[in-house]
């Protein structure tokens, strides 16, 4: 249904569940709900296909080569998140290195099989001897330039590309969970704990609940007219953040930004209240009506205010808030340890505002580690780009 020229929200209303399930004709939100599904069956494939021939490999590096699109994102959040505590080193690639020999295990990622540059990096891989790993379709040129001796794990579970993070991320753990005879199992999220996570996130998020009882629902409000910047608390959530405006383009259509916290802290400061980082009080008008207005009688349009939007884990969300106290409009988006999800304005002398989860599983979230909480927020930073979509986007 088209937009009215003068309507100040979107047609759709969030809270009419009927309405939100009937205009996603696409299968968009139910594309977004699938990460624990695709933890579940990728976790499986993994250790079906390869955890054999990697059980007794002791690597001298796992090389991620990614193509385009998730498989970079969900390498980049890996390497962030566990590199430091792994034994062997992480390394991400755009193509094989030459280095690269019988004693390190690639692991190609992507949705294309048609895209050239993981062909070359495969062949090159096992051309060298290198365990070989090709998360992607097993078809097409990849399957040629495997020539037989790389193992594939093809996707199982239908996604929507920019909704595949999930997948590439629960591949990864399963690599390294079963390299080097384990060894480095218990220091990785054990995928079962973290697909009944991502279920019960997904479950909270279910168009039936209405806006405040639903994170993803009540962030895509939050985002629905203004400008955003995305940034985190921490390397992963940073790397979250730019999947989080990746996906908001892409599903949404919403141009937003991404960045380190410590460089959209001091933009904010830099720039002051009275500037684009404002709250958006001085740039909206609520009698602002798009057809009416006219330049020169009325000044300048108002300009949509910024919103920045912080990821951090539960044990960082108190020393995050007081890093954003100078940043006018700042939401810090985490889970707490109780299993509520949290979103809370990051400025000084706020209310925090609390999303209930009653109608959600009940799933304790206490000792969640940083790459498992923002594995929460990205299916909920899709879901809400899923919910922008069928309002429209902005």
């Amino acid at each position: 249904m088209p937009k009215a020229m003068t309507a100040a929200s979107p047609v759709l209303d969030l809270d009419d569940s009927a309405a939100v399930v009937a205009a996603d004709t696409d299968g968009v939100l139910r594309s977004a709900a699938l990460g624990g599904a695709q933890v579940r069956a990728t976790s499986t494939a993994v250790t079906e296909a390869v955890a054999d021939r990697l059980r007794d490999l002791r690597p001298r590096s796992v090389v991620f080569v990614s193509g385009d699109g998730r498989a970079g994102r969900a390498a980049s959040m890996l390497i962030a998140g566990a590199g430091a505590r792994i034994g062997v080193p992480l390394v991400r690639a755009a193509g094989t290195p030459l280095w690269v020999g019988p004693l390190d295990v690639v692991v190609v990622a992507g949705d294309d099989a048609g895209d050239p540059r993981l062909a070359e990096a495969t062949s090159i891989a096992v051309r060298r001897g290198a365990e070989t790993v090709l998360i992607t379709p097993a078809e097409g040129p990849l399957r040629s330039a495997a020539a037989g001796r790389g193992v594939f794990v093809p996707p199982r579970i239908a996604a929507r590309e920019h909704n595949t993070l999930m997948r590439h991320l629960a591949a990864g753990i399963g690599v390294l969970a079963n390299v080097s005879d384990g060894a480095y199992r218990s220091l990785l999220p054990d995928p079962d704990r973290l697909a009944d996570l991502l279920d019960a996130e997904a479950a909270r998020n279910h168009p039936s609940n209405e806006v405040f009882h639903n994170p993803a629902k009540s962030l895509a409000a939050r985002i629905s007219g203004s400008r955003v910047v995305l940034t985190g608390a921490s390397p992963v959530a940073v790397e979250l953040a730019r999947h989080g405006s990746e996906v908001l383009l892409r599903a949404a259509g919403v141009v937003s930004s991404a960045g380190e916290l410590a460089d959209v802290v001091a933009a904010a400061v830099a720039s002051g209240r009275q500037s684009s980082f404002g709250s958006g009080a001085q740039h909206s008008n609520i009698d602002y009506d798009p057809f009416f207005h006219d330049d020169q009688l009325d000044g300048p349009r108002p300009e949509a205010p910024v919103r920045v939007l912080v990821s951090a884990a539960p044990n960082l969300v108190a020393a995050t808030e007081r890093r954003v106290a100078a940043v006018p409009d700042a939401v810090v988006m985490s889970v707490d340890e109780a299993g509520l999800d949290r979103t809370e304005p990051g400025y000084a002398g706020a209310n925090s505002l609390e999303f209930g989860t009653r109608s959600a599983p009940e799933l304790g979230t206490g000792g969640l580690d940083d790459l498992e909480a923002m594995s929460l927020l990205a299916t909920r930073l899709e879901m809400a780009a899923a919910y922008l979509h069928l309002m429209g986007g902005r």
